[in-house]
């Protein structure tokens, strides 16, 4: 009986560390996406200055898939020109994943 017991308690343990682990590489992550952002358009987040070359429209949604989970990202838009964060891949099409594994496929 104790040893299921510490088995589970091990397991609510690592599971408290992985999504201590997301949290941080989702908070990383954002920071790094407002840095870019604000790089790319001249300003900060509410900041107004004349040197400003774009202006932001809000946020979209998606996942990204990490050793440790899904993080949730908000990736910001802009509304002249496009963002996409730099250390993220764009997701492929069906086709060109089929593309690329039909080559490792045996004969």
């Amino acid at each position: 009986m104790t040893k299921p017991m510490m088995d589970l308690r091990a397991l609510v343990e690592k599971s408290g560390d992985a999504d201590l682990l997301r949290e941080m590489i989702g908070f990383a992550a954002e920071r790094l996406m407002e840095l870019e952002v604000g790089a790319k358009t001249g300003a900060d987040y509410g900041e107004k200055t004349p040197e400003r070359l774009a202006q932001r429209n809000g946020y979209r949604d998606r996942d990204w898939q990490t050793r440790a989970g899904s993080v949730e990202l908000r990736i910001p838009r802009l509304r002249t020109g496009s963002y996409f964060p730099s250390f993220l891949e764009p997701r492929r099409s069906v086709e060109k994943g089929k593309r690329h594994a039909v080559p490792l496929l045996p004969c």
